[in-house]
């Protein structure tokens, strides 16, 4: 296996564990690490030996809280950044995100990605894009809606609401809670459970769910790309990045 910068890959067995390792900005999602992310998802996919694989992140403070505002800031999105993504969503394999604290923004869209979410009872999920001026960009407001319904992912995007975990169990968008002291331990054992069934069975299973969730998501995802990329050229964008990182409160212009 390769060696990355921002991730670790932690093999158990037919089940590898990758783990966000940024820790010192909660694990943000910059386009090198979300790049890393795709790449070792795909030498995974063809190690046959490998059958499932488990995302959490450094730490018990975050998943991942976000974006890199700071790369974001001065920069329009990049079409190889949104590939990676593309390529992460494509992975063949069981794809459990084991999250540990907080998952916002596109640390959230991450999570959504997965097959199953399990968190600790310390995770917080949220997509706060709406106070930087911008949306969801990685298929937040896509997945979100299909998981836990238009009324509350429109609170959640347009109002910034956080889930606890209770809230988000309660909703459907996570399985399982755990301590956070046994999160990966439980994800683990869930892993190796589902690693040790038939695999096409299981592979079978993945695409025939997934079937079910993404009709008419690429359409979605279309829309989302295009009105994400269009807030990168407004004043209000550079307003909210630029206020966050000098930890003040925007000041909005509509335009």
């Amino acid at each position: 296996m390769t060696q990355y910068q921002h991730i670790l890959l932690e093999p158990h067995g037919a089940v590898m564990v990758v783990r966000l390792n940024r820790p010192q900005v909660l694990n943000a999602l910059n386009a090198p690490m979300v790049a890393e992310i795709a790449e070792a998802l795909v030498e995974i996919a063809l190690d046959a030996g490998l059958r499932c694989v488990i995302l959490t992140g450094s730490g018990s403070r975050a998943f991942a809280a976000g974006a890199d505002i700071a790369e974001m800031q001065g920069a329009a999105p990049d079409a190889r950044a949104a590939q990676s993504w593309v390529r992460i969503a494509g992975f063949n394999k069981p794809l459990i995100a084991a999250v540990n604290g907080l998952a916002l923004g596109g640390g959230m869209e991450l999570a959504l990605i997965c097959d199953i979410i399990l968190a600790s009872e310390t995770a917080r999920f949220g997509q706060p894009e709406i106070n930087l001026g911008i949306i969801p960009g990685a298929g937040g407001t896509q997945r979100l809606t299909k998981i836990v319904g238009k009324s509350l992912a429109m609170e959640m995007i347009l109002n910034a609401r956080m889930l606890s975990a209770d809230e988000a169990l309660r909703v459907g968008l996570v399985s399982s809670i755990y301590p956070s002291e046994t999160l990966l331990h439980n994800a683990l054992k869930m892993a190796q459970q589902i690693a040790a069934r038939a695999p096409l069975a299981v592979i079978a299973a993945k695409n025939s769910v997934n079937a079910a969730f993404d009709a008419h998501l690429t359409a979605g995802l279309a829309v989302e790309r295009e009105q994400f990329a269009a807030l990168f050229g407004s004043e209000d964008q550079r307003e909210g990045m630029t206020a966050f990182l000098e930890k003040r409160r925007p000041v909005w212009k509509g335009k």
